[in-house]
């Protein structure tokens, strides 16, 4: 559609955790370069960073931060390289999420204590450490986005400490709001429906999770990963100037039904 404005123009945009091309944050990436995004990506550690520059060059980023979410100095140092080549940002997308395998696959009642922390740690923590380190970039104001999942306010069966790491981040995404909301920046998060991803193999039946859910959403069907970019692209951009604190489901529906 030629003429057609870019919602995002003159913004720029940092997203953490693309590392490959199945990923939700390398789907919010794409949408964003196609609305006009200055884009950057973060990558964890030498092993990913060839993949994830192929990635972004084919998107069109402009500059690539090595990030452990786990290493407060590495954040630090992301932070001030991102400063130190002249970005001021507009949005940041937190997409990152870790369990163990084995607290996926047995019951929560038997999640260890070190599953747990890692769980918090990287699912949740991170996003108040990349905010408190990313903000001060922040300074026209702007747009944090997390993403989230049904089992942090409800039991998915297999989903189990992940959904406790989520309820953690949606409890965060409220308190950031109401922190950052004096320097006019929105912090929201985005609940995706189930989707295939390399993430989501993780959870035990996953494909039975799939089939409930195209058979009991309102939209009798599964959510597009494609969906849940373009509703990060209505967050990111001054369409979504009035919304923050805020968890908007992007699952064809399935989270208001009960039996």
């Amino acid at each position: 559609m030629a003429g057609m404005s870019k919602l995002l123009e003159g913004k720029t945009a940092i997203v953490l955790g693309v590392w490959n091309k199945w990923s939700i944050a390398y789907a919010i990436a794409q949408a964003f370069a196609r609305e006009g995004a200055r884009l950057l990506l973060t990558y964890q550690n030498d092993r990913v960073k060839p993949s994830v520059e192929e990635l972004g060059r084919e998107l069109g980023a402009v500059g690539f931060y090595a990030c452990e979410v786990q290493e407060q100095s590495d954040i630090e140092q992301m932070a001030a390289s991102v400063g130190s080549a002249g970005h001021t940002l507009d949005v940041v997308v937190h997409s990152l999420a870790v369990a163990k395998h084995e607290d996926l696959n047995q019951p929560f009642l038997n999640t260890s204590r070190e599953g747990f922390q890692l769980a918090l740690d990287v699912s949740a923590f991170s996003l108040v450490a990349i905010s408190r380190a990313l903000s001060p970039l922040m300074s026209r104001g702007g747009s944090i986005l997390t993403l989230t999942y049904l089992g942090s306010t409800r039991v998915v069966t297999n989903y189990n400490v992940m959904g406790i790491a989520k309820a953690a981040l949606e409890a965060e995404v409220k308190y950031l709001a109401s922190e950052l909301g004096p320097h006019r920046i929105r912090v929201n998060a985005i609940s995706a429906g189930a989707i295939k991803t390399i993430s989501s193999r993780g959870v035990k039946d996953l494909s039975k999770m799939l089939e409930i859910s195209a058979q009991r959403a309102p939209l009798r069907r599964n959510t597009d990963i494609a969906e849940v970019a373009d509703a990060a692209v209505f967050l990111a951009s001054d369409l979504g100037r009035g919304v923050t604190g805020n968890v908007i489901y992007v699952d064809a529906g399935f989270h208001i039904m009960g039996l």
